[in-house]
């Protein structure tokens, strides 16, 4: 754990990379979610959690994110499994949370979710979600339109939520793209932190697999819009921890 001497950040924790080229264009996950929240390098601390497993103690944090990886949570790995236990005691410490892509679904199954492939396959591009009336008293998602489009890309999803979690955003794909947890941790299968350009990056990085599975790329990459209500999640969320 690191020391309480340090000044209470916002962590983002990182859980993996983003393809190569991507990261020289635009940064990785970690600069990809600061600039999308708003957020000035020095109030936000980065944890590498898979060179470093090194992980904040609840009481360091004013509020976590957990980035998105091209790994899949039931390869449970070490460093990921780690980060499972961490959740645990993030949650009960009510310290804001926020799960995005893979870290939405660690969220989920550290909580007591179920966790695997889609049996839909993967869902990738940019799509309308729905909110749910329960959305409708939610600190962050009330204020949201009711519907309005996400970036996804993603194989795996929480199948089953987490008992006593509350059910906020779907489509007729993903049944469960956000969810709440107690007062103050959401998980989010889609990436506010994406946008038009990145969504773009990776359906051409997918283009083979994507064909093999019958999907029309030139049809994704045309349908590939910005998602301001999305990104705004992430600002929402900043604001939140920091109050």
């Amino acid at each position: 754990m690191l020391s309480v001497k340090e000044m209470k950040k916002l962590f983002i924790i990182k859980a993996g990379s983003t393809f190569k080229e991507t990261a020289r264009n635009y940064g990785d996950f970690e600069e990809m979610t600061r600039r999308a929240a708003g957020l000035e390098q020095e109030s936000v601390g980065v944890i590498d959690a898979v060179r470093t497993g090194q992980l904040p103690a609840p009481e360091c944090c004013c509020g976590a994110i957990i980035t998105g990886a091209h790994c899949m949570v039931t390869d449970n790995l070490d460093w990921s499994l780690a980060i499972e236990a961490w959740i645990r005691s993030i949650v009960t410490a009510a310290v804001p949370l926020l799960g995005i892509c893979y870290g939405h679904q660690l969220l989920g199954r550290a909580m007591g979710g179920r966790v695997d492939y889609h049996p839909q396959g993967k869902e990738v591009g940019t799509f309308d979600i729905r909110l749910r009336p329960e959305a409708r008293e939610d600190l962050i998602f009330s204020t949201l339109p009711t519907q309005f489009p996400v970036h996804a890309t993603h194989s795996q999803s929480v199948l089953a939520l987490p008992p006593g979690a509350v059910h906020l955003a779907e489509n007729d794909y993903e049944p469960h793209h956000a969810f709440r947890l107690g007062t103050c941790a959401w998980g989010v299968q889609f990436h506010p932190e994406y946008d038009g350009r990145i969504m773009r990056d990776y359906i051409l990085a997918q283009t083979d697999s994507l064909a093999v599975a019958g999907r029309d790329t030139a049809a994704l990459l045309h349908a590939v819009r910005e998602t301001p209500a999305a990104s705004s999640i992430l600002q929402k969320f900043a604001s939140l921890a920091f109050a």
